[in-house]
């Protein structure tokens, strides 16, 4: 998968002097049936997550609180995306590198993804997925 099929979706915003609410459902905005939901959180200065690609499975990134980034690689290139607003995340298709970092105090990371949780879908090894890649 090429790096210009990750994308960063704006979510719906409804504004209220109460405080704004953002969501998002199955296949709205983002591209398809969420089956997992999980958040990181605590994360320690200077350390980071992930460090994987997923050989089938397709995510969604959003940082509800705080701010991080999100450093994605196909193989060829790398591309750095921070998230600071609630109200956008990024879709991150299926055998895209990726790793989070950079992350602010309180920073609450969202993900959600559309298969259940499967260590067989990991790829944990940058030469793997590589060669994966046909590269």
């Amino acid at each position: 998968m090429p790096l210009q099929d990750v994308q960063l979706i704006e979510l719906p915003k409804i504004p209220d002097e109460r405080g704004n609410l953002s969501f998002f459902e199955n296949n709205a905005p983002i591209p398809f049936e969420i089956k997992r939901a999980y958040w990181i959180y605590d994360v320690p200065g200077g350390e980071s997550r992930g460090g994987h690609a997923y050989r089938t499975l397709q995510e969604f990134v959003v940082a509800l609180s705080g701010s991080f980034d999100i450093v994605i690689n196909d193989g060829n290139e790398e591309k750095r995306i921070s998230l600071n607003r609630s109200y956008k995340g990024v879709y991150v298709p299926r055998m895209i590198w990726r790793h989070l970092e950079n992350f602010s105090t309180n920073a609450l990371v969202l993900i959600v993804a559309d298969q259940p949780y499967d260590e067989a879908e990991y790829i944990r090894d940058f030469n793997e997925f590589r060669n994966l890649q046909n590269i």
